[in-house]
């Protein structure tokens, strides 16, 4: 029952690019982050449909399509590791874009690389930075603004090839 889906309201200050979609599942057990996760990739022009756990995104990920997921690490019943691993054997969704956003350690963000994840950001986060890194991931021009982050959290991204 966790999950949320953007309402279907004109883009007033959509920034999104015509034409490319902008769907992503954001997985993580806190509401409030959800809900940060949610609204600053919606102000950007991005659709986001929520969930609270693996086993949920699991459970909706194929029908709602996504262009990225989002997950943190400590979660109930399925943790962010093993969801990604399990995204990344599934033939359906192995090729999603996966950013772990999370308080990890170096051992999380090793065992992160080889469960599948695309790219890292560490919690707390600046919220631009975040939405920068969706960007990315989606292949998304960047928005404005996007220069010039101050926060602390620095993401760590797959290095190509």
């Amino acid at each position: 029952m966790g999950k949320t889906r953007t309402r279907g309201r004109g883009r007033a200050y959509s920034r999104g690019v015509p034409g490319l979609s902008g769907r992503v599942l954001v997985v993580d057990d806190n509401k409030v982050i959800r809900q940060l996760i949610r609204v600053n990739l919606e102000l950007e022009g991005f659709e986001v449909v929520t969930a609270a756990d693996g086993a949920e995104c699991l459970e909706i990920v194929h029908r709602v399509r996504p262009d990225a997921v989002t997950l943190d690490v400590v979660m109930p019943r399925l943790d962010g590791l093993n969801t990604a691993a399990r995204l990344r054997a599934d033939v359906r969704t192995r090729d999603i874009p996966i950013a772990i956003i999370s308080a990890c350690t170096p051992y999380e963000i090793e065992s992160g690389w080889s469960a599948g994840a695309d790219a890292f950001l560490p919690k707390p986060f600046e919220p631009a930075e975040m939405v920068r890194l969706v960007r990315r991931l989606v292949g998304w021009p960047e928005g404005e603004g996007a220069e010039g982050a101050t926060g602390d959290a620095e993401p760590v991204v797959r290095p190509a090839g």
